[in-house]
């Protein structure tokens, strides 16, 4: 292993605090780890981590270390940025993540639309729905719904999309349909967990906002599976209209209260304030921002 190799596990060591973790990033094993960074810290002539079984912390030279470590590696990644615009073509291994639906149904596609253009990149794409932390799982850029609550990313806008709040006719000829935003405190809600606002829907009347507290008896972390729910007649849900817009058409959901305008939902690039932003991911960024704004879901808000 060379120095920057090494100084780039050492930093991926303090960013995940776990040498498993990184362990499994390179493609190697724990003990592996260990012997690496003892022999850095030979090399060095001072101890950098202090560990136990069940913790690792930074000794003061070791967090030294780090910052200047984590400043070489932004050069070195700045040099061949640099060196790759002027070659016209980006190279290395790009990880975006994002949620499964949005993944799916449009950042696969405009992935390998992304990769065609620069055959030369690798491209990892994760789709959850948890929030991850970017740092920790070595993810370059993602790609989210909703506000930013975390203040240690920086967000680039892509677009906006709107949600429509739908039910089957089954559903509303055994339970009604509601007439105002407060008559969902009546109705079986179907509940995405991961929503920013938690149970919270908000609309907006002639009046100003509105902000009703709902709830029901199913919730998931995956809008595919409150999709189904609702297919199902199980309730009333706040989808994105692009997941529900066929089924619309076709007559097996029921968009409600159109003349109460719920909250669009924000649709942001978003990667660490503390990285560097290397070519390839301001590429992606560029490339999303004009892609998003061609699609009509996301650019009519």
């Amino acid at each position: 292993m060379d120095r920057l190799e090494a100084m780039q596990m050492f930093v991926r060591i303090v960013e995940t605090g776990s040498f498993s973790a990184v362990a499994r990033e390179l493609g190697t094993t724990q003990p592996t780890i260990s012997k690496q960074l003892t022999a850095l810290e030979q090399r060095v002539k001072t101890k950098l981590l202090n560990r136990s079984t069940r913790s690792l912390s930074l000794t003061d030279s070791g967090a030294s270390f780090y910052e200047r470590c984590k400043q070489i590696i932004e050069e070195v990644q700045e040099a061949e940025g640099a060196l790759g615009r002027l070659q016209a073509t980006l190279t290395g291994t790009l990880h975006l993540n994002s949620s499964i639906a949005l993944g799916q149904l449009f950042l696969t596609p405009l992935m390998l639309k992304f990769q065609n253009l620069y055959p030369d990149l690798t491209v990892e794409l994760s789709l959850n729905d948890r929030i991850i932390d970017l740092v920790e799982e070595g993810v370059d850029l993602a790609v989210r719904l909703g506000r930013l609550a975390d203040s240690s990313l920086v967000a680039r806008r892509l677009g906006s999309t709107r949600r429509l709040l739908c039910a089957t006719a089954g559903y509303l000829e055994e339970h009604g349909e509601p007439r105002r935003p407060e008559d969902l405190s009546e109705h079986n809600c179907l509940l995405y967990l991961y929503l920013s606002s938690g149970n919270e829907w908000i609309f907006k009347g002639a009046d100003g906002e509105i902000h009703v507290r709902v709830q029901g008896n199913f919730k998931a972390n995956n809008a595919y599976a409150i999709r189904e729910a609702v297919l199902a007649g199980v309730g009333i849900a706040l989808l994105p209209d692009w997941m529900v817009h066929d089924q619309v058409d076709r007559g097996e959901v029921k968009p409600l209260l159109p003349e109460f305008a719920t909250q669009p939902l924000e649709i942001n690039a978003v990667y660490p304030s503390s990285r560097h932003l290397s070519a390839k991911v301001r590429t992606l960024i560029d490339f999303l921002q004009t892609e998003f704004a061609a699609i009509p879901a996301f650019s009519r808000h």
